[in-house]
């Protein structure tokens, strides 16, 4: 299996890994405070809520103080912000722009189910954060059930150049596609001070051209190699036929397969499809584990303890075949062991495990939504005609 990440790894990065929003979001807010020149954010969600007020105001202190500030939002998952938060950045000089906003009466319609899902900030071409944290009142103060259990990361040096540039590129094509012509691109940034670390890391994003399948080849070539451990936690997790077959291939030669799944109801249809699975991957060896603290809301692996990926890429049609998607990839054993050691500590402290002899004694009617909702699941995948070999 062709890892599409293989050559595009970039050596000398330093990065740093955020657990969920109280750790995000002071490391967010410190770089915007910080910025000399240039923040770019994308975002699927933007929230008129503390948290969403207290990033509005240091982006906003940012472009007061002149620095040029950018911000994209999805129009569906932020289709509120535009006449709220947005409005109010913009009247303070921030430039912002949406993502395929929704207009008009609603009809159906292939596109409008593309949506830009990546969260990417980058700060003066020089620290970037990548991740699945929308901005949002979402993260664990200790008191809230409805918490997201999530990550991002920081990073600093040379691949921050191409996570600026992937930022730039949408950033022209919505503004062509709201305009209708082309704009010359921002001026470039000054040459970012030379962080230099060890790590090796890629960037993999997902759009409907030349990178279709990137993010998903790059877990297939990850899963095919490996040789002694799996730990995915996916929040909507609803692989197509290859990916599922590598994960009890690996299952079957001796690879420990670990599941981090959402174990709360969240999306009703997707919950359910996802639990038709159990049965397949309980019988093959694969260890299923549902979170159950909060909300599981991260996109992580953790394969044979030195790779890992990062992002916000759901293992489901709809990350894999329609929405813009971005994660980090990377090789690095120090990284890939603080990743893991925290994926163990929600799978032994917050999550309950799916044990294969409870499994079989579930009711028949559970038995027959699990299947109802799959099915329907794979209706609507194949009505939008991206199913493809799934």
């Amino acid at each position: 299996m062709h890892d599409s990440a293989a050559h595009h790894f970039l050596g000398g990065n330093r990065l740093s890994l955020l657990e969920s929003g109280a750790a995000y979001f002071p490391a967010l807010i410190a770089a915007i405070d910080a910025a000399l020149h240039e923040v770019h954010l994308e975002s699927y969600i933007f929230a008129d809520d503390t948290t969403g007020r207290r990033v509005v105001a240091s982006l906003a202190g940012a472009a007061q103080r002149g620095v040029a500030v950018r911000v994209l939002v999805d129009g569906f998952g932020a289709r509120e912000f535009a006449a709220g938060l947005g409005a109010s950045l913009a009247a303070r000089g921030v430039e912002v722009m949406t993502y395929r906003p929704e207009v008009g009466n609603f009809r159906f319609r292939r596109h409008r189910l593309r949506r830009l899902h990546r969260k990417l900030v980058v700060v003066d071409g020089r620290i970037a954060f990548v991740g699945g944290i929308n901005v949002l009142d979402d993260f664990d103060d200790g008191k809230s059930m409805s918490a997201r259990f999530d990550y991002a990361v920081s990073i600093e040096g040379p691949l921050v150049a191409r996570i600026h540039a992937t930022c730039r590129h949408v950033w022209r094509l919505v503004r062509w596609a709201s305009l209708g012509h082309r704009p010359p691109p921002p001026a470039p940034l000054p040459t970012a001070p030379g962080i230099r670390g060890t790590t090796q890391a890629a960037l993999l994003i997902r759009d409907n051209l030349r990178h279709r399948r990137d993010i998903e080849n790059a877990y297939l070539g990850a899963i095919h190699r490996a040789r002694r451990e799996i730990v995915i936690a996916n929040a909507y997790f609803l692989p197509g036929l290859r990916f599922r077959r590598a994960l009890l291939a690996a299952a079957k030669r001796g690879v420990s397969v670990k599941l981090l799944l959402q174990g709360r109801v969240e999306y009703v249809l997707q919950h359910y499809a996802t639990r038709s699975l159990y049965d397949r991957m309980l019988s093959a060896g694969v260890h299923v584990f549902e979170y159950e603290k909060g909300f599981l809301h991260a996109k992580v692996a953790v394969i044979d303890s030195h790779w890992a990926t990062v992002g916000s890429s759901n293992i489901d049609p709809f990350s894999f075949l329609l929405s813009r998607e971005a994660n980090v990839v990377v090789r690095d054993a120090a990284f890939a062991g603080e990743l893991r050691a925290s994926l163990e500590t929600a799978i032994q402290g917050a999550a309950r495990e799916i044990r294969p002899e409870s499994h079989r004694r579930r009711s028949w009617l559970a038995r027959l939504v699990a299947a109802a909702a799959y099915s329907l699941v794979r209706i609507l995948v194949g009505v939008t005609r991206y199913g493809g070999k799934q």
